[in-house]
């Protein structure tokens, strides 16, 4: 993990089902798991919900 990297609390991972153990890197676009290594890119939308 980066310096910044954000622990995501109160997420649990899908594929361990471990609870607080998920990080978000907003550098590498990723979410990954601490415990199991699971990663998945990070969903983003430009307008940040802000339309219909």
């Amino acid at each position: 993990m980066t310096d910044l990297a954000h622990l995501l609390d109160g997420l649990r991972c899908a594929a361990c089902h471990t609870m607080n153990v998920l990080w978000l890197d907003p550098v590498r676009a990723l979410v990954e798991c601490a415990e199991c290594g699971q990663a998945a890119p990070a969903v983003t939308y430009p307008d940040e919900g802000k339309t219909a």
